[in-house]
């Protein structure tokens, strides 16, 4: 019997290579493979936050509206979610490469036209192509960094990978805040130009092709059905607050993505093994739990920084760059944990792993029960420290659950599924957190004695509140009313971010409870980690 090392998840077989060749032995091209992956990573998990904090500049620019605002930011994360499996599974039948290459050249030029657009509406469509090139980049990304990489130097890989996402996080707010003050917002766009162009051609030289040598033709009705599923329940969510949860558009957009769903299960039923999605791997618990702790812990995670940074620029004062400045603790954290995380997946049991990381998570998110109306931004410290380390340590092991269920020849399609949860997680935690939110401070603040003396005008000034316009409410109210409104409208955003943030806490508990419960080495593919011999048993 052969004493050799098993093939890693994820480890692709070349394109040219009969159905049974085993993946080549890694070269040096593999560090190359990390650099341009983590490279677009880290462009990826920037646009998810980089835009938040020239939301104001934006507004100034184009002379957009609250709504018309808010969809530079659904766009992005809508079409990223709903186009996510479908990258992968084109990538896995198309060559993951030239497919990945594609994925770049679509995301590039869209940062040009965001860059360029001269108004709202523009801006807003080029988002959305620039969401569909950023989800063929996350869905394939994974599994390029699994074709590459064996043993201990694969969990080194994905600390490397998962630190850089977590670093386009926490510095996405200095760096937009930095690029948005110093040249304008346009710039947190076009920068993302010159640099897609060189890893480009980087990746054009350096990644080796892979693809399923058994690949059937396109599922285009699986593709189409699924993608048209995921954009209406995605939209849903984004809309729901704004057009009322029980409007009918709203209970449409839910009923056709949920009839849809069920078509899509029944063409992939039908298809076997020429359809898009394995359904056999949602018999497999890892992959379920690992899916369901990735969309609970980054619909908590994820809504927490985003309303962290809505409270130190709208209630603290600071701002763009110095709002960022003051997100290092976590970054700084999260990095460190990331790459300390990443080589431990092959010693330690996986379910640890994910379930401390959530657990960490769920707990730094309850420290902020600590921030009172008169707090400085040093009351967030323990919240940011503790939850920077839970999600340093979730993104390695999370990287390698994603496609380590899956046999190789279909990796790139778990990967998408992985990513596809992640972003699903984090569009609908930021709309039903944010929604959450709004109706707790809108009701705080027209329920409180200032509020009161507003009359009929409270809930428009608490809506006015909850989007951080707490200060401007009070310059336009009568000298005498001025200061109780400031004061009111402060204890109304804070009461509501810790009570949003016990509620983002709660679920990620449930998060941390899946993934200790959930996750066992006995359900990862035949080829999965060397020397992984932990785990649930």
């Amino acid at each position: 019997m052969s004493t050799a090392p098993p093939a890693l998840p994820g480890v692709a077989v070349p394109a040219d290579a009969p159905a049974s060749a085993t993946a080549p032995a890694p070269g040096a091209n593999r560090w190359w493979t990390l650099g341009i992956v983590s490279i677009a990573t880290f462009m990826l998990m920037l646009d998810l936050t980089v835009v938040n904090v020239a939301l104001p500049d934006l507004r100034t620019s184009l002379h957009a509206d609250f709504s018309a605002l808010q969809w530079v930011l659904d766009a992005y994360a809508l079409t990223l979610a709903a186009a996510l499996l479908t990258g992968g599974s084109l990538a896995d039948r198309l060559g993951r490469k030239r497919v990945y290459t594609a994925g770049f050249a679509l995301f590039t030029a869209a940062s040009l036209a965001c860059g360029a657009a001269q108004g709202i509406v523009a801006l807003n469509i080029a988002r959305g192509i620039q969401g569909v090139g950023a989800a063929v980049l996350f869905a394939v990304g994974p599994a390029l960094i699994g074709q590459e990489f064996r043993g201990k130097d694969r969990g080194v890989a994905f600390g490397v990978f998962g630190g850089v996402s977590g670093l386009a996080i926490a510095f996405g707010p200095l760096i937009g805040g930095a690029l948005t003050d110093g040249i304008g917002w346009r710039w947190i766009f076009l920068v993302n130009v010159p640099i897609g162009i060189v890893a480009m051609v980087l990746g054009t030289l350096r990644i080796k092709e892979s693809r399923d040598p058994a690949a059937h033709r396109v599922d285009w009705a699986g593709l189409v059905v699924f993608s048209a599923a995921l954009t209406l329940l995605v939209l849903g969510f984004l809309r729901g607050e704004a057009q009322g949860w029980t409007s009918a558009p709203i209970v449409g957009m839910f009923t056709g993505s949920a009839v849809l769903l069920t078509a899509f299960v029944l063409i992939e039923r039908r298809l076997g093994a020429a359809a898009m999605l394995d359904l056999s791997l949602f018999r497999n618990v890892t992959f379920n739990g690992i899916s369901l702790a990735t969309l609970l812990s980054n619909a908590a995670g994820m809504s927490a920084i985003f309303l962290q940074v809505s409270y130190m620029q709208n209630v603290l004062g600071y701002s763009p760059l110095a709002t960022g400045l003051r997100f290092l603790p976590l970054t700084l954290m999260l990095f460190v944990a990331a790459a300390v995380t990443g080589s431990l997946t092959v010693s330690v049991p996986q379910r640890l792993l994910v379930g401390t990381a959530i657990s960490l998570i769920s707990a730094g998110l309850l420290l902020v029960t600590l921030v009172h109306p008169s707090s400085d931004w040093t009351a967030l410290l323990p919240s940011m420290l503790l939850t920077g380390l839970g999600m340093g340590m979730f993104n390695p092991p999370r990287s390698s659950l994603a496609i380590g269920v899956a046999e190789p020849a279909r990796a790139g399609m778990a990967a998408g599924i992985g990513e596809t949860f992640q972003q699903v997680g984090i569009a609908i935690g930021i709309a039903g957190f944010g929604a959450l939110f709004q109706h707790r401070v809108t009701d705080t603040f027209a329920t409180s004695a200032a509020g009161s003396q507003l009359g009929a005008q409270a809930q428009q000034a608490g809506r006015a509140v909850a989007a951080g316009a707490g200060n401007e409410l009070a310059g336009t109210v009568p000298a005498a009313l001025a200061g109780s409104v400031r004061e009111a409208a402060r204890a109304a955003f804070v009461h509501g971010l810790t009570d949003v943030l016990v509620g983002c806490g709660a679920v990620a508990a449930v998060g941390a409870l899946i993934g200790f419960l959930f996750i066992r080495t006995r359900d990862l593919h035949e080829s999965a980690l060397a020397g992984a011999e932990h785990g649930g048993h």
